[in-house]
């Protein structure tokens, strides 16, 4: 990667869900949190580092939050919604893009660690704004308009020894 330098501030932005069924689906693992953390920030200066997820009262995702926390980051939690047909959603897709647009001018870097196409328009915003913008997904269940918006991208799928538990 190029342009980066130690002064630089980043901010780390982690769409929990998303990697999660990216990493499930594709290799049937989990995600090394710790080690995505370690290579967003590459020697650089942590401004912020905020992981987005669902409680689904599954029976081990308390402590997974509490992981998250231990490692480094900011937790924000959603509760997943059930509407009356029976359907569930929840996304953290305008909670992450209002987080982003705020924390832009206190950082130099935003790192997005999702594949979702719904944030290249994010990244376009961002790099108005004077931020340089990286990805960090899976590749093969990124969206191409969200890896042609970012300045870089790096397919955790192409390192998973480094990237899955």
């Amino acid at each position: 990667m190029t342009d980066i330098h130690p002064d630089q501030r980043v901010a780390v932005l982690v769409d929990a869900q998303n990697l999660y069924h990216s990493a499930q689906s594709l290799h049937s693992r989990n995600i090394d949190y710790s080690a995505l953390l370690s290579k967003a920030i590459q020697d650089r200066q942590l401004t912020r580092a905020i992981a987005y997820v669902i409680r689904a009262d599954a029976p081990e995702e308390e402590s997974f939050f509490d992981a998250l926390v231990d490692i480094g980051f900011e937790t924000k939690i959603k509760d997943i919604k059930t509407f009356s047909d029976g359907t569930k959603k929840a996304d953290w897709d305008v909670g992450m893009s209002l987080d982003a647009v705020t924390l832009a001018n206190h950082v130099d870097t935003m790192v997005l660690c999702t594949g979702d196409g719904d944030f290249s328009r994010l990244c376009s915003h961002l790099g108005h704004e004077g931020v340089r913008v990286e990805v960090m997904a899976f590749e093969s269940s990124t969206a191409d308009e969200l890896i042609d918006a970012s300045d870089t991208f790096l397919d955790l799928g192409d390192r998973h020894e480094t990237f899955l538990l």
